[in-house]
């Protein structure tokens, strides 16, 4: 086996057995879960860069897809800002070189407490709290 056919071979065994897909894009889904009138609004970088607002009214959900870029370390952080005036940052995914992270799902979802997150296949878990 040549040095190309064992690199494919490692990469595919790594996504497969991970929660990946090859070539699927990877998603993150923002719901907000305050009580009603409780605005909530998202601003997330990728790498630094601004790639986008979000608003979202209680019970709405709004979501992001993407591909990795293939560089070292692929990071999206997100501030959550409450209408009410709390607010926290989060680090909403965070994946290596895009030729080995697709098809991820991350969930994060805004409640009274604090952000809550899942990969959908558990129960959503404290992760970060209100400032």
């Amino acid at each position: 086996m040549n040095l190309f056919s064992s690199f494919l071979f490692i990469m595919a065994l790594s996504i497969e057995l991970g929660d990946a897909k090859l070539f699927a894009k990877n998603h993150i889904y923002l719901t907000n879960s305050l009580v009603p009138g409780n605005d909530l609004q998202v601003f997330c970088k990728w790498n630094g860069e601004q790639i986008g607002t979000f608003f979202l009214k209680p019970g709405e959900t709004d979501d992001f897809s993407f591909h990795d870029k293939f560089i070292p370390k692929n990071k999206i952080d997100c501030t959550f800002l409450q209408k009410h005036g709390r607010s926290v940052m989060i680090r909403a995914f965070e994946g290596s070189s895009g030729a080995f992270d697709h098809g991820k799902k991350n969930y994060w979802n805004a409640r009274e407490d604090g952000i809550y997150f899942t990969h959908g296949q558990e129960v959503p878990k404290l992760e970060y709290k209100w400032t």
